[in-house]
């Protein structure tokens, strides 16, 4: 249906048509005019509106359908539930189907949002790998025990820094100087000490085998608990 204004206008001709600028996208330059000309895989941040919690979601994208997803949350108990919902969900859809649904979380809605406009854009993690990245490839995220990578440190003015949480894992002593500043830390890596219990190794030898130090750690004059000193 036209308005009367439209319907008495002339008809003036298009001319060049030049369709939509290519986006790199696994190694080709694609014209994507449907979701399934759409590949790659990439990365979304999302929080929920009191930003409290965020989530990073990570999408293999094949032809349009999302064939792996990897959802991080951290700051919300509730949010892993709802992490746990939308890894169910979300696999199989259409990148604008998984836009439209909703994913339990506002985080994960707001990181499917981010991250659709990432790979519409191609903007992709994969835009010049050629046939982008396996299925799977988004544990590779996660390294040796597929743990996600959390960084938790606290801090006051009256009793200095903690760090509780590196990449390196769960972060049981702090090495501090004569200064009482911090040199050095010792860690377990919760993933690898799972992995070796899994194995049969006794619960105390695979917390030693997964115990390690970084920094100048054998030079503290003490160490503390992070989290009881």
């Amino acid at each position: 249906m036209y308005s009367s204004e439209v319907d008495r206008m002339t008809c003036v001709a298009k001319g060049p048509d030049h369709g939509p600028a290519p986006i790199p996208q696994e190694g080709r330059w694609t014209q994507v005019k449907e979701v399934r000309d759409i590949s790659g895989l990439t990365h979304g941040i999302g929080w929920c509106a009191p930003q409290q919690g965020a989530c990073k979601l990570t999408l293999n994208v094949k032809q349009g359908i999302i064939e792996e997803a990897l959802v991080e949350t951290i700051g919300c108990s509730g949010m892993t539930h709802s992490a746990a919902m939308a890894a169910e969900i979300l696999p199989g859809k259409t990148i604008l189907e998984a836009l439209n649904t909703d994913l339990v979380c506002d985080a994960i809605n707001t990181a499917m949002r981010e991250l659709f406009l990432q790979i519409a854009y191609g903007r992709s993690q994969t835009a010049f790998s050629e046939g982008g990245l396996p299925i799977g490839a988004g544990l590779e995220d996660l390294g040796k025990g597929l743990c996600s990578q959390v960084g938790t440190m606290y801090g006051t003015l009256a009793k200095g820094v903690r760090y509780l949480e590196m990449a390196e894992g769960y972060v049981t002593r702090l090495a501090l100087d004569t200064n009482n500043e911090v040199i050095g830390y010792e860690f377990v890596h919760i993933g690898k000490m799972m992995e070796m219990i899994h194995k049969g190794i006794t619960a105390d030898e695979a917390l030693k085998k997964a115990t390690s130090a970084y920094g100048r750690f054998n030079e503290a004059v003490r160490t503390i608990n992070p989290r009881h000193e």
